[in-house]
């Protein structure tokens, strides 16, 4: 099979940036029911924030950081005892509250609640860097499947709040993709976007030859990132698991990306919707539609679009049928569709959906030692009232600044 190799410049470069993007990233507590393989942060520090911290929080990313959404992250958010009480602080200060979580405390009662709050959407991240008490007997990803069923039919059951996954994924598990990509594929009505996010492990930049440095002394990167034996022997990149996607989906593109800080072909975040229904894709959204959603947003709300509503979602055919006199993408699509429903009628009887796939590469560290960061990152989050990558947050926490790495051979200097 001939890899169709990704091309940044076919893709709209989201316009995200540090003082004025889609997403922030509120961490409310540090700790968690579960124990994730590779997991940064430390359950055993800081513990939950008060509301009144949280609100201070609030006021940086407000006074710095114009965004959309805020993801509501930790440790597990629904640990903390005022969760109901926090996502309805975000919604009255007019952000789009996201829970990120595992899921395992979210309960009907709890949903209901936090709908009432103005939750509006939730990401649960299911598999198998977890050893989860109500999905045991989880051996491969796709064995977690009946659990995410589980949760996308609890959010449904409320309606009108987004619901997507998260899943780690490394070289142990690239070849497992599929049957989550199967899983979801099927429902779009249930499940509004995957998110595949590569694996990262300190050892493995050690393994090429680079010592990291904090104050100018050489440290141990354990101390802030534990080493599991999840990764594998390499290192993953965004093609490795579009390549997976397109064994399922073989039509998958990209339409939208994020690059890297240092190498500006490096693809951080890449985004790809299909417009389906459920029972066939149809296509894909182009560049030139993600690149009018943003516009748009930006021009009549003045922030940068990332979550929407599930009826947005289900405006497939709508957003065929007007982009198709200026867009040769959509209007293949809507051709595909036509065609379809001339053969099958019961097409018409269904709606077409847009369902996102993301692939999410955090830090990956370049021979002479710099590190590739996600430029635009949306996981900016809030310290000691200033911003920072919450992928990278532990090392300001131990050290008080962000660790450097040089060749093992290279002397370094303060």
């Amino acid at each position: 099979m001939t890899t169709r190799m990704l091309e940044p410049r076919e893709y709209y470069r989201l316009p995200w940036s540090l003082t004025d993007n889609g997403l922030s990233w509120l961490e409310v507590t540090t700790k968690c029911n579960l124990a994730c393989k590779g997991c940064y942060r430390d359950p055993h520090k800081d513990g939950h924030k008060s509301l009144d911290e949280i609100a201070r929080d609030l006021e940086v990313f407000a006074a710095k950081r114009r965004s959309d959404s805020m993801s509501i992250a930790g440790g597990d958010p629904l640990v903390h005892p005022d969760i109901v009480e926090i996502v309805r602080m975000i919604r009255r200060k007019g952000w789009k509250p996201v829970l990120n979580t595992n899921g395992l405390a979210l309960t009907p009662e709890l949903l209901k609640e936090l709908k009432a709050a103005g939750v509006y959407g939730f990401t649960f991240h299911v598999d198998t860097t977890q050893k989860r008490m109500d999905s045991p007997d989880a051996v491969t990803e796709a064995d977690h499947n009946p659990l995410r069923q589980k949760f996308a039919e609890m959010v449904a059951a409320e309606g009108g709040i987004g619901c997507s996954f998260n899943q780690t994924v490394s070289e142990r598990t690239l070849d497992q993709v599929p049957e989550v990509v199967r899983w979801g594929i099927r429902r779009p009505d249930l499940v509004h976007t995957m998110v595949f996010i590569l694996y990262r492990e300190p050892s493995m930049a050690r393994r090429t030859g680079l010592s990291f440095f904090a104050n100018g002394r050489e440290i141990d990167m354990g101390v802030s990132y534990d080493d599991t034996d999840f990764c594998g022997g390499r290192p993953l990149k965004a093609q490795d698991v579009v390549d997976q996607i397109r064994t399922v989906v073989p039509g998958f593109e990209p339409s939208a990306y994020l690059n890297g800080t240092v190498d500006p072909d490096s693809m951080k975040w890449l985004m790809g919707i299909r417009l389906a229904d459920g029972e066939e894709t149809f296509g894909h959204v182009s560049a030139r539609y993600m690149e009018t959603v943003q516009n748009v947003s930006h021009l009549f709300r003045d922030r940068w679009l990332s979550y929407v509503t599930p009826n947005f979602l289900g405006l497939g055919r709508s957003s065929m049928a007007l982009f198709s006199p200026i867009d040769g993408s959509m209007r293949r699509a809507m051709g595909r569709y036509l065609s379809a429903s001339a053969k099958s009628p019961g097409h018409l009887l269904r709606k077409v959906r847009m369902q996102t796939f993301t692939i999410i590469q955090a830090v990956d560290f370049l021979p002479d030692g710099s590190m590739n960061m996600c430029d635009g990152c949306p996981d900016i989050t809030v310290h000691d009232g200033k911003l920072y990558w919450s992928c990278r947050l532990e090392e300001i926490k131990e050290h008080g600044t962000f660790v450097s790495a040089y060749p093992a051979n290279r002397s370094h200097r303060a």
